[in-house]
């Protein structure tokens, strides 16, 4: 399988997003831990703690996986990423439908426009790391 090419856009918007996520789950392990556990649904069978330990552990290792790794490597981490974003998406959904203040998002408002912006954010994880392309290269095959 060929290497991926990634322009210094994505470069740049890989590392930013790979930094965002190292900060994001140091953020669940410490200083955010209670405003993150507020967004676990009821119907997650772990504890809250335990779901917001864990998906901090996982957020940490897939930042680091995008800024260190390496062609399609980088892609299975995109790919990653992307899925994790669609796995917490539940947790952004009870937040909107329970009214959660948390992060910043204290009006409804905010919080349904959250709801729109985890779909870029997949976007952004599938494109930063070369994965679009390549997904788009072995569907055309």
């Amino acid at each position: 399988m060929q290497q991926p090419h990634t322009t210094t856009l994505q470069n740049v918007a890989r590392c930013l997003l790979g930094s965002f996520m190292v900060v994001a789950g140091t953020g669940h392990l410490t200083f955010q831990r209670q405003e993150f556990q507020a967004q676990v649904p009821d119907f997650v069978p772990l504890s809250k703690d335990t779901t917001v330990l864990a998906s901090g552990v996982v957020e940490i290792g897939l930042g680091l996986g995008l800024l260190a790794l390496k062609g399609q490597n980088r892609v299975r981490m995109g790919i990653g990423l992307a899925a994790f974003y669609a796995a917490v998406f539940p947790g952004n959904i009870h937040q909107y439908t329970h009214r959660i203040s948390a992060f910043g998002l204290d009006t409804d408002q905010k919080r349904l426009a959250r709801l729109f912006f985890q779909p870029v954010l997949m976007g952004i994880a599938l494109w930063s790391t070369g994965a679009l392309n390549t997904l788009k290269k072995q569907q055309e095959a």
